[in-house]
């Protein structure tokens, strides 16, 4: 049950940073190439969106908390080390490019004379956020689809099978009603 939990946790948190992420990339083309005033109030948009810290905090201590409860499985813990991996490789573009971006700016309240390069810091490194994030929660998917309880509970079974050795045709078989 706490696996469950934990990965619902994740979901919850990778999806709603993915969320956040994808916003940013959909507005680049339209964004980066508006005049000065144009920008500037275009990003008076993203106001508060400080509070999305929150989001991420709980995207990667989820993300960790998976990866640790899932190490015995190879291939799952790969995957969710993998999405863990991708936020704190968001976060480090974030810190490295976006929050000087906004420093410089104000958080965008005032363009200074190098705001053009300031902008295209700002702007990219957003957009390879979101594909970070979008790989975040590809890996996870994946580490959940790798990790059906069935297969687990066939293998340690030792049968191969669902019924004690019967052999199946398919993933699904229908009864047949007369």
């Amino acid at each position: 049950m706490a696996l469950k939990i934990v990965r619902f946790l994740a979901f919850l948190f990778v999806a709603l940073a993915l969320g956040a992420a994808l916003a940013h990339l959909y507005a680049l083309p339209n964004k980066i190439e508006m005049p000065q005033h144009a920008y500037l109030a275009a990003q008076q948009a993203y106001r508060g969106w400080a509070l999305l810290g929150v989001v991420v905090v709980g995207e990667v201590l989820a993300l960790a908390v998976l990866a640790f409860m899932v190490r015995a499985r190879r291939l799952v813990f790969g995957l969710s080390f993998g999405a863990f991996l991708c936020t704190v490789g968001g976060q480090v573009l974030f810190w490295a490019y976006t929050y000087p971006a906004n420093q410089a700016t104000e958080n965008w309240t005032r363009l200074p004379a190098d705001w053009m390069a300031l902008r295209a810091e700002w702007e990219y490194s957003h957009a390879a956020g979101a594909v970070l994030s979008l790989a975040a929660f590809l890996l996870l998917v994946l580490s959940v689809l790798v990790d059906e309880p069935s297969a687990r509970a066939d293998r340690r079974r030792g049968d191969g099978s669902r019924d004690g050795g019967r052999k199946r045709r398919g993933r699904l078989e229908f009864m047949s009603v007369q």
